[in-house]
């Protein structure tokens, strides 16, 4: 599932900068640009549908259920790309590149556990009174947040 643009490989002997003498090294360095391409690509792609599916229905087609409906379908369809870009692209990366990134997605889990377990505990009692939308946002940015440092601590950690 490709979006946009052709990514050939080079044929061995050709690319510009790279050392042609390490045919190798270049394929993988290739691979590597190709899925961080690709997976840039479908998560802009993605971004735009989450947009679609958030300011369409005021903005483009005043509330209409069946587009915002549609706008939901296309924004799963392209997730599920996005996933397949992800996992390629995680498939391409070398051995220590995979574990420091792996090791920020866990933090990652593990940090919203923590946090949305006893949130929901407190708010079933009444403890918390936030509206669900400020919520969701608070999560999304707790989790980038997280990956974020995660994935700059452990890159600096195993430079």
């Amino acid at each position: 599932m490709a979006i946009g643009g052709t990514d050939e490989e080079p044929a061995e002997g050709q690319g510009g900068s790279m050392n042609a003498s390490k045919p190798q090294e270049q394929r993988y360095q290739f691979r590597v640009l190709k899925s961080t391409r690709q997976l840039s690509k479908w998560t802009g792609v993605w971004v735009g549908t989450v947009c679609l599916m958030a300011f369409g229905p005021l903005s483009l087609w005043n509330r209409g259920s069946v587009f915002t409906l549609l706008a939901a379908g296309l924004n799963v369809c392209v997730g599920l790309g996005l996933i397949l870009a992800h996992k390629k692209f995680l498939a391409n990366m070398d051995e220590l590149q995979r574990k420091v990134y792996l090791d920020a997605l866990a933090i990652t889990v593990g940090t919203v556990f923590i946090i949305v377990v006893p949130y929901a505990v407190l708010d079933a009692y009444n403890f918390v009174h936030l509206k669900t939308g400020v919520a969701i946002s608070g999560l999304v940015i707790l989790m980038s947040l997280t990956f974020l440092a995660s994935l700059l601590y452990g890159s600096w950690r195993y430079r």
